[in-house]
């Protein structure tokens, strides 16, 4: 199943954004595609390259995304003006998840780091937000849209997350 006209099936992803809801995909796919014997690369631009800092500060925001699921329904206009709203979304997030096993967004970086997944981090990112290579953690590649597209041009799966 890995191997496709002689070569590895290649999955190629873009992750651009960055809260604890959207770090899952680019990480669990990519980690499961290199458990698959895939070739994997993702590149991480805009909001999503704060991913790849070795200190993660994830949290996620109930407002305007009305398909989070709370424990009381709230409109949209109160969840904007009750005062700790994200700080609480954040934490129901992480218990529920921590509470069905699921791996922490360290674990499955780490899964990948492991695997030899490309985790390319976008320089024109880096330099508009003034991010530092030492920011990051090992393993990560610093290149631009060329360096991705590259990569991507012979990709199997293409996924924009």
């Amino acid at each position: 199943m890995s191997e496709e006209n002689g070569r590895p099936k290649r999955l190629a992803m873009i992750a651009s954004k960055g809260t604890l809801d959207w770090a899952y995909p680019p990480f669990l796919l990519a980690s499961t595609a290199a458990a698959m014997d895939m070739e994997v690369g993702v590149f991480f631009t805009f909001y999503g390259l704060p991913l790849l800092k070795k200190k993660l500060d994830l949290g996620v925001t109930p407002l305007a995304n009305p398909a989070m699921p709370m424990p009381v329904p709230m409109p949209n206009i109160l969840m904007a003006n009750v005062p700790g709203m994200d700080a609480f979304a954040t934490s129901m997030m992480k218990a529920k998840f921590k509470k069905k096993g699921v791996a922490a967004v360290e674990d499955l970086r780490q899964a990948c780091v492991e695997s030899g997944v490309r985790l390319i981090g976008c320089q024109m990112t880096m330099d508009v937000f003034d991010f530092t290579p030492d920011q990051f953690i090992e393993g990560v590649e610093l290149g631009g849209a060329a360096t991705f597209l590259e990569f991507a041009a012979d990709a199997d799966i293409t996924l924009f997350i």
